[in-house]
């Protein structure tokens, strides 16, 4: 008896002793965390990109759009523990976050992406959850037992997603059979591929299992799995990285860790993310009715005036600054032949002839490719959204300009040379206030379509009117409310410019010869 609580003692002390000389034996030991975080975690910041339309993955959880939640936010937030750093999430939509992550606007892809070969040629990827992929059609639709039965229906799937290349093989092989193959749609976010479904556009959606059980109870049991195909390319979902087999390592080493603690699994039954959940599958729970209340607090929302306020503001500066550009182009343009004439029509064509989404998102994705400097926090999706539709607008702004000065009689400059002007007092007390008044009305009707053209800003994560919108429609799935309310905030902005443009036009009256001469001044 003696002889064991002498050795428990002797443990116990030991113990004791251990703990106390560790640090100083082994330095290294509390410095492991931070030593053992990727290099990519620069300057104390795990800066992520995510799509925040994926319930339960990454979604805002609130009217503001900053308000992000999900499985894959709360796995972001514990590698940040980990590592000692600072999660900083950037919101994007799918298609725009592997071009991000090349050009090193964010170090870590994670929004419910699948692992799959093709990407990992370019990528490093490692799984962090397991998943199923699964066929959706209206409730009533029989079970299938491969997709070719799908043959000659129609199916929507989520842009920029690889559920298309999965189609398009699929179709090869009915090709083959002398079938015909499975139409496809494409679109944009999850909740408008499924959106597609309810109203019987198309006959099926290809999704992951772990977002259909998140929106069972918003789907009210009006869909049904009807398939759940065992494909290699969809059975994890996957972090992706930039190349680099050491980083990689450590990242794996840190999936492993919150794993083995149990970390992983607490999260997954805090979202509901497990195959107990298609057991409730159909719940029906929801009606389809307009919800008047959801409208009046969408239209009310902090988050949507912001959002039509970013609008606003975004075109405003896009207009002025290709107001400010265009006019002297559009005077060169008018003058002699000359090698900078022929260079400013190529400059027109060219921004004219490019659709506006692929120069935001060449601005944004590709400018960095060659000069570095972008890359640098300073160049927001503001500055890329306001520099990128200026360019855009000056090309069609050059053309109203010289047109408009063109429609000016040349005698007017001709008459106030002969009166001892200047050309420059010409241009500024004759030509330029009569051309005003011809280029007034284009330049409004084209200020209104850009106003409309900001909403391409969402691409590159800018939290504009559209962009709020499609967040609250992803995260409560009731479209016509908040649709409704965006189309309300649409209406007044363009009803308002219609309402200033009929005031100037009223206010410039004076120059117009014909009626000029009807008031009989």
């Amino acid at each position: 008896m003696r002889h064991d609580v002498w050795n428990r003692g002797l443990a116990r002390f030991l113990g004791i002793l251990l703990v106390a000389i560790l640090p100083f034996v082994s330095p290294t030991v509390g410095q492991s965390a931070e030593r053992t975080a990727p290099t990519f975690v620069n300057g104390g910041e795990l800066r992520v990109c995510t799509n925040p339309t994926l319930p339960p993955m990454t979604f805002v959880n609130g009217a503001e759009a900053s308000s992000l939640a999900g499985y894959d936010i709360d796995v972001v937030h514990e590698l940040s523990r980990l590592w000692h750093a600072k999660a900083v999430i950037t919101t994007m939509e799918f298609e725009g976050m592997f071009p991000s992550l090349a050009a090193s606007r964010c170090d870590m892809v994670i929004s419910g992406v699948m692992r799959q070969a093709g990407r990992e040629k370019n990528y490093d990827a490692v799984p962090y959850l397991a998943s199923s992929m699964v066929i959706i059609a209206r409730s009533g639709t029989p079970p299938i037992t491969s997709l070719d039965a799908l043959s000659g229906k129609t199916i929507a799937v989520e842009a920029g997603t690889s559920y298309a290349a999965l189609v398009e093989k699929e179709n090869d092989r009915l090709r083959i059979a002398g079938r015909p193959p499975i139409l496809l749609q494409l679109y944009p976010t999850e909740d408008q591929v499924i959106q597609q479904v309810l109203i019987g556009r198309v006959d099926a959606l290809i999704s992951q299992d772990v977002e259909v059980y998140f929106r069972q109870k918003q789907l009210g049991g009006k869909v049904s799995i009807i398939l759940k195909p065992d494909n290699p390319d969809f059975r994890d979902f996957a972090i992706y990285i930039r190349k680099n087999a050491q980083e990689r390592a450590l990242l794996e080493q840190a999936i492993a860790e919150l794993t083995q603690n149990g970390t992983l699994e607490t999260l997954a039954k805090k979202w509901g993310i497990s195959g107990k959940q298609a057991q409730i599958f159909n719940d029906r729970s929801t009606s389809s009715v307009f919800n008047v209340a959801v409208f009046f607090s969408a239209l009310t929302s902090w988050a949507f005036v912001k959002g039509a306020a970013l609008t606003l503001i975004v075109a405003l500066a896009a207009h002025f600054t290709a107001i400010l550009i265009s006019i002297p182009i559009a005077l060169k343009l008018n003058g002699p032949r000359s090698p900078l004439r022929m260079l400013l029509s190529a400059y027109v064509a060219v921004f004219r002839g490019a659709p506006t989404l692929l120069q935001l998102l060449f601005i944004w994705n590709a400018l960095p490719q060659f000069l570095p400097i972008f890359r640098e926090s300073w160049f927001t999706p503001f500055l890329a959204t306001w520099l990128s539709l200026s360019i855009n607008e000056s090309a069609y702004q050059v053309e109203i300009n010289r047109a408009a000065l063109q429609a000016v009689d040349p005698g007017q400059l001709l008459a106030g040379n002969a009166l001892g002007m200047k050309t420059s007092q010409a241009y500024r007390h004759i030509i330029f206030p009569q051309a005003l008044r011809i280029a007034l009305p284009p330049t409004i009707n084209e200020f209104i379509s850009l106003l409309k053209t900001t909403s391409l800003a969402s691409v590159i994560s800018l939290q504009e009117l559209l962009a709020v919108t499609q967040i609250q429609v992803a995260r409560t799935f009731e479209f016509t409310e908040y649709y409704s309310a965006a189309l309300v905030y649409y209406l007044g902005m363009v009803f308002l410019f219609l309402f200033l443009q009929k005031r100037i036009e009223r206010r410039f009256a004076w120059a117009d010869r014909n009626k000029a001469t009807a008031n009989g001044h």
